[in-house]
């Protein structure tokens, strides 16, 4: 709260000029002196508010955290494999430019089967960053956020927003290294993201049943999944809605 002593006026006796409407007279010392008054910050109205009652004030905490809330990703489905406590972890590491917009399922192996050409054929059109998300037969979650949406192509593609991630115990998020990049790569045959130092920071099939996750040099990242090689469970990719 900030206060302030006025200053005395250069006015015949009893004048006073108007006072903003952020400034509450507190009292007046005589009557050639300008008043003691309070002047009241937005923020400052809104701490009094809360602390006139106990209720108020515990309903400050709420506010904070709907803030938080408004940075995760909104779903515009049901997620199979993405609670609130993933989206949160995955928000802190996704580019501003993600935020506040919508996230769309735009492929799901419990929806489409599981086929990368479906997936490839899914995105066609899309210019989004899209974020893949895996579930192996041991329970463990992990993917890819990448910079640009998977498709078949003779080069590697994707900027240095593109990351690997993993939960279980921890979550873990594996940001480019600066080394190469060997972003993303698709191929009919096959999906590669990360690479360069004997493998693939993360590979699947054709399909989308078997794949593998090692170190590699762009993200120099430990292995996503528990294994090596791993069997997919669930498969999901969510693309920005804008």
């Amino acid at each position: 709260m900030w206060y302030t002593r006025a200053k005395r006026l250069r006015e015949k006796p009893g004048a006073m000029r108007q006072l903003p409407e952020n400034i509450r007279v507190l009292y007046f010392a005589s009557q050639c002196v300008e008043p003691y008054v309070e002047i009241i910050k937005v923020k400052d109205s809104k701490r009094r508010q809360s602390l006139c009652s106990s209720e108020d004030s515990e309903a400050e905490e709420p506010e904070d955290q709907e803030e938080v809330e408004d940075v995760l990703p909104v779903l515009t489905h049901h997620s199979q494999l993405l609670d609130d406590q993933h989206l949160e972890n995955l928000a802190s590491h996704m580019p501003a430019r993600t935020q506040g917009y919508p996230w769309q399922l735009v492929y799901s192996t419990a929806i489409h089967g599981t086929s990368l050409k479906t997936l490839y054929r899914n995105m066609a059109g899309l210019e989004s960053p899209v974020l893949l998300v895996i579930k192996d037969t041991h329970n463990k979650v992990f993917g890819a956020f990448s910079s640009d949406p998977f498709r078949v192509s003779n080069y590697c593609y994707g900027t240095g927003e593109t990351f690997l991630y993993s939960f279980g115990p921890d979550f873990k998020a594996y940001r480019w290294s600066g080394e190469n990049s060997y972003f993303v790569r698709g191929h009919l045959e096959s999906l590669q993201i990360g690479g360069g130092g004997g493998g693939f920071g993360l590979w699947l099939d054709a399909d989308l049943y078997r794949g593998s996750s090692i170190a590699c040099s762009t993200f120099h990242n430990a292995p996503l999944s528990t294994q090596q090689d791993f069997i997919v469970q669930d498969l999901e990719v969510w693309t920005v809605q804008n």
